[in-house]
């Protein structure tokens, strides 16, 4: 693919660049054209310049992604390196860029005094992702705390937009209107806290201490692969059905928390999906209950090889 790139942007182009390299599982194949922008408006400058049948996808620290063995036909966007500025803004109130990391804004909280901002700090991506999917920890939810955002369309015009503007979930977010008419990305956020005590400040040891204590950190995941359903708590349901430590090749559910899957080394995404699947079947059959993935699957696949057999 090459869809006639100015020179100017030439610089930062990779072509057929590994995602192996790109998302937090260490998996997934090649992405037909790898853009890193400078800033938001070099950013807006080259989507001005795609034609619209090519499809943009966005990845910060790729930490709920998974990419499969083909790869990706159109453009990634690799935001790490532009958009990280954060600044308080209000006495309650910073202001963040879509790359910022969520552990980042649980530090920030802590050094403003800022109470409810800690549970960002058991949130392994960046802000855009945040705010892609309403990402949650430690009780809490992203979409609490924004006061508004700022959004980017494939035409680069920036939009500012309420929180009233959009469809709100658990764990997805979605314009309630058409918006502007064309696809739409955060790169940036506005988020709301409360002045906190020092007890509320220091919280955020507590919790990255409780998460390196129940997270198979340090290893390559993505994170929790599934939501958790109504009632009740999707780790509880997969450890329960006697998945810990299942695997398919170097694809295994994690020993120490039940809704991570680990990549031990060599797993493909063929293999890491089919684990996603496996658990899926498994807990829908012995409780009656259908665990929804929270990692995105993008890409296409590939063909078994002649003779192949399953795991």
């Amino acid at each position: 693919m090459n869809p006639g790139i100015s020179p100017d942007f030439m610089p930062r182009v990779r072509w057929r660049e590994p995602m192996a390299a790109h998302t937090s599982w260490r998996a997934g194949g090649p992405a037909d054209m790898f853009f890193s922008p400078r800033d938001i408006e070099d950013l807006a400058a080259f989507l001005r310049t795609l034609p619209a049948e090519i499809p943009v996808y966005w990845v910060g620290l790729g930490s709920n992604l998974l990419v499969r063995d083909g790869g990706i036909r159109g453009v990634v966007v690799a935001t790490p390196g532009a958009f990280t500025r954060i600044e308080r803004r209000s006495q309650t109130r910073i202001y963040c860029e879509a790359s910022v990391p969520c552990a980042r804004i649980a530090r920030g909280c802590t050094n403003w005094g800022l109470a409810q901002g800690e549970f960002f700090s058991g949130i392994p991506g960046t802000l855009g992702g945040a705010l892609a999917m309403n990402a949650g920890a430690f009780g809490d939810e992203t979409w609490r705390h924004v006061h508004r955002v700022e959004m980017l369309d494939r035409l680069g015009q920036r939009h500012q937009r309420s929180p009233q503007e959009f469809r709100i979930g658990y764990r997805q977010v979605a314009l309630a209107a058409a918006g502007s008419g064309l696809e739409e990305w955060f790169i940036a956020a506005e988020l709301q806290f409360e002045p906190g005590t020092s007890a509320q400040v220091g919280s955020v040891r507590a919790l990255t201490e409780l998460r390196r204590q129940t997270q198979p950190l340090g290893e390559w995941s993505c994170g929790s692969v599934f939501r958790n359903p109504p009632g009740d708590h999707a780790a509880r349901l997969i450890e329960a059905a006697g998945l810990k430590g299942y695997r398919i090749g170097d694809a295994v559910v994690s020993d120490k928390h039940a809704n991570f899957i680990i990549n031990e080394g060599h797993a493909s995404a063929q293999e890491l999906e089919q684990l996603i699947g496996h658990v899926q079947q498994s807990v829908e059959r012995v409780f009656g209950i259908r665990l929804e993935p929270e990692v995105r699957i993008i890409g296409e696949s590939v063909s078994a090889p002649a003779g192949a057999q399953d795991h």
